[in-house]
């Protein structure tokens, strides 16, 4: 079971992906800048014709809230468990609520402006890690590759941390596996 625990492992301790990891997490990086793109296409009309809030706004927000966590946890070297999810939700039910008592509806500009955002830094500092990650080959969690990139840039060592969520893990351990025999 994935676990937003933040349980970092000391430098060199992890197998670096090898090319199909990397092809996967630059593939992932893609997709993830392939959604900022879409944002952008709507940033200047968030609402459709109905008073809606646009679908491709919406797209991102159940599977933000799922990865939020490791974002920053992992991201950020923090041990906040759940809380960066449910500060997340908390936030935009929260303004869903104030868009209700003002327009008298939850889907209100205020709302698709608040999504569009946090969807923006959300997939952007994943879409930006991913790629360096598949680029520089960092150990592990493709959030822990701006400390990969510092730590080489510097030479300053930095923890590293597994993926916790997805199949980079099974596919950095398969390619270890394949690698020494």
């Amino acid at each position: 079971m994935a676990t937003t625990d933040l349980k970092l492992d000391e430098p060199g301790s992890l197998p670096r992906p090898g090319p199909v990891g990397r092809l996967v997490r630059l593939g992932l990086g893609l997709l993830c800048l392939w959604h900022i793109y879409g944002l952008i296409q709507v940033s200047g009309n968030l609402m459709g014709t109905d008073g809606s809030i646009r679908p491709f706004v919406w797209n991102g927000v159940i599977i933000g809230l799922f990865l939020v966590s490791y974002v920053v946890n992992i991201g950020f070297s923090r041990a906040w468990k759940k809380w960066p999810a449910l500060a997340s939700a908390g936030v935009i039910l929260a303004i869903a609520g104030l868009g209700f008592l003002m327009e008298g509806k939850l889907e209100t500009p205020l709302l698709a402006r608040a999504i569009w955002t946090w969807e923006l830094y959300l997939f952007s500092h994943l879409g930006t890690a991913f790629i360096i990650s598949g680029l520089i080959g960092t150990p592990g969690c493709e959030m822990r590759a701006f400390h990969d990139l510092y730590s080489r840039i510097t030479g300053v060592a930095t923890k590293e941390h597994y993926c916790p969520v997805g199949p980079l893990h099974s596919i950095d351990q398969w390619e270890a596996g394949r690698s020494q025999h």
